[in-house]
């Protein structure tokens, strides 16, 4: 019997002054059963990095032709292709092909290593933009993870800042490409 995904409620309160956005929003967040935690975190953190109104979640990890987050216009179009973890520069291309703006969120103790490795491949793609999380940081946001979560993201030149109950961390953010 295959494993089902676990479901999380969020109540999230995004403050992002680099954009100017003050918001308030509930979802279902859902995680793979092969995906960590840390990774379904890192999903969230880079959902706040990229609110906007017309940008969800996929299947990410249940599909090969999707991001992890996209935003979709009206139209159907897609506006924004967004990957998470260390993609290879064949998994980029797909967004590249579809998307005017394609973006890559890395994270992990082996990004710096993976970054040497893809790097040329990487530059050779028009319109991606690639960033790295710190790892030490990003392994603490395991310690975030409940059912149902009240959360509050500030975002300001760049730095993730979350607070939920008692708890805070920051999250910085480095631009590779």
């Amino acid at each position: 019997m295959a494993l089902k995904p676990t479901l999380y409620k969020i109540d999230l309160q995004l403050v992002d002054t680099d954009r100017d956005i003050y918001d308030s929003c509930k979802f279902t967040l859902t995680q793979h059963p092969s995906e960590t935690s840390t990774r379904m975190m890192v999903r969230l953190m880079v959902y706040a990095l990229n609110y906007h109104s017309d940008l969800q979640f996929t299947r990410g990890l249940s599909s090969q032709d999707e991001p992890d987050l996209w935003q979709i216009s009206p139209s159907l179009e897609v506006e924004s292709w967004i990957e998470v973890g260390q993609a290879s520069a064949e998994r980029m291309r797909k967004g590249v092909s579809r998307s005017p703006r394609v973006t890559l969120y890395a994270y992990g103790s082996e990004t710096d290593i993976w970054w040497q490795k893809n790097q040329a491949a990487f530059q050779a793609l028009p319109h991606i933009s690639v960033y790295k999380f710190d790892a030490k940081q990003v392994a603490k946001l395991a310690d975030f993870v409940a059912r149902k979560m009240q959360i509050t993201i500030s975002i300001s030149d760049g730095e993730l800042y979350i607070n939920m109950a008692e708890k805070d961390l920051s999250l910085s953010l480095t631009k590779l490409l």
